[in-house]
């Protein structure tokens, strides 16, 4: 269990800082008690989880997540012509943020698959219409491109940028307090609150690129795709992941660290099939 604390304080000090932030800013009872208890269920699956010992059962898994990437499409709802979110009884989860990482956990020991995959995500974020999606991964890509110089995810890198920047103009529904760019929020009202939760957002994106139990690849691919989601709260009107309120990158990136999680032996002998290629 002591080789889980990285993760568990990955995911622990960004959104306790968010926490924070809801209550002295004032934002609904509901907002905290959602970001809570979506705290406390990513922690046991940051705590909990595995990856499936079957590679069979690894694709299976993948494959029904990037299916449930395009489901917004079918079942809504749609804001502006934008469908981006999955209904689950009275709440909205964003469909990238809940998907996406725990999608980069897994596709570690899929190296021919990589490429094809961010493509289909990429493809999914250009019909919702979702640029964070985007943003996140072209960052996770160009982490991935620097562990395993695999020329088809530099590709991948190039063609995500030039999608994002397309979805970036498509989809822009109206801003939502509390939940998008929060960093910039927190410092009209608090120099210190602003540097709290940039900090903690830092040391989050330090527990997974250095101490996790994880491949490389994976832990360069999920910091990338938490600078990716950050960097476009900063720019636009998108959701500042972990930080703010929306229970779906908590839960997503709880599941993404639950199933990074490796024995020492097998990150070993991944990380070794990376530096041959």
């Amino acid at each position: 269990m002591r080789s889980r604390l990285p993760a568990l304080f990955a995911l622990a000090l960004p959104t306790s800082a968010g926490l924070a932030y809801l209550y002295f800013a004032g934002a609904p009872q509901r907002f905290i008690l959602v970001n809570a208890a979506a705290l406390a269920i990513g922690l046991l699956f940051a705590g909990l989880l595995r990856a499936p010992a079957s590679m069979q059962v690894r694709r299976i898994v993948i494959i029904v997540m990037l299916a449930a990437l395009f489901l917004p499409l079918v079942t809504g709802p749609t804001i502006d012509g934008v469908n981006r979110w999955l209904p689950l009884g009275p709440f909205q989860l964003h469909s990238g943020s809940l998907l996406l990482p725990p999608i980069l956990a897994l596709m570690t020991h899929h190296r021919n698959s990589m490429a094809p995959i961010l493509l289909a995500c990429i493809f999914a974020g250009l019909l919702q219409p979702d640029a964070a999606i985007g943003f996140a991964i072209v960052f996770a890509a160009v982490g991935l491109h620097d562990v395993t110089r695999d020329w088809r995810l530099g590709l991948v890198c190039i063609l995500g940028f030039v999608a994002a920047l397309v979805m970036a103009v498509r989809g822009n529904p109206p801003p939502q307090e509390f939940v998008e760019r929060v960093l910039v929020s927190a410092g009209s009202f608090s120099l210190a609150m602003m540097s709290a939760l940039f900090l903690s957002l830092v040391a989050c994106s330090f527990l997974i690129l250095r101490a996790i139990p994880a491949p490389r690849s994976t832990r360069f691919a999920l910091a990338g795709s938490l600078f990716g989601f950050t960097i476009l709260s900063l720019m636009n009107n998108y959701p500042s992941v972990l930080i703010g309120y929306g229970a779906a990158p908590i839960l997503g990136y709880g599941l993404a660290l639950g199933l990074a999680h490796t024995a020492r032996d097998e990150e070993d002998e991944i990380d070794k099939v990376s530096a041959s290629r």
